[in-house]
């Protein structure tokens, strides 16, 4: 029962709890960049070339079609559209990413920066102060 119960242990720690926490919220995060990236995003940028920026591609030969037009030697092209599809989802997702920490840090150091209220006298420095007065006033 001593490796159910340290397994447990290391298991419900804090930092664990968050990692998990935190890689299941990115990925539903890049999922919804995702899905805003190919929806909304790339069709505007595809209306630079008129298609679809998946479509975007640099050929570097052409595809050799016989005499029945079949094609006997495929084409050879870059694919620069997904690639820079990809890299601006990166971009978006890892923007974010840097909005919500430094959110996260400002907070962080709001609460660090909150001077601790100073503490309350004791009996005897009470007392002490009272006999101070006391001398004062004769």
């Amino acid at each position: 029962m001593g490796f159910i119960k340290e397994f447990k242990d290391f298991a419900m720690k804090g930092n664990l709890v968050d990692l998990a926490v935190g890689f299941v919220m990115g990925a539903a995060f890049t999922k919804v960049t995702g899905a805003f990236i190919k929806g909304m995003v790339m069709p505007l940028v595809g209306l630079i070339q008129g298609k679809d920026m998946s479509q975007w591609k640099w050929v570097v030969r052409e595809a050799v079609t016989n005499d029945a037009g079949e094609i006997t030697t495929p084409e050879v092209s870059v694919l620069y559209g997904d690639f820079i599809g990809v890299t601006l989802e990166f971009i978006i997702v890892a923007f974010f990413m840097f909005l919500l920490v430094k959110g996260i840090n400002r907070m962080k150091k709001k609460k660090e920066e909150a001077p601790a209220a100073p503490p309350a006298p004791s009996k005897e420095e009470v007392l002490l102060g009272e006999i101070r007065d006391l001398l004062k006033n004769k």
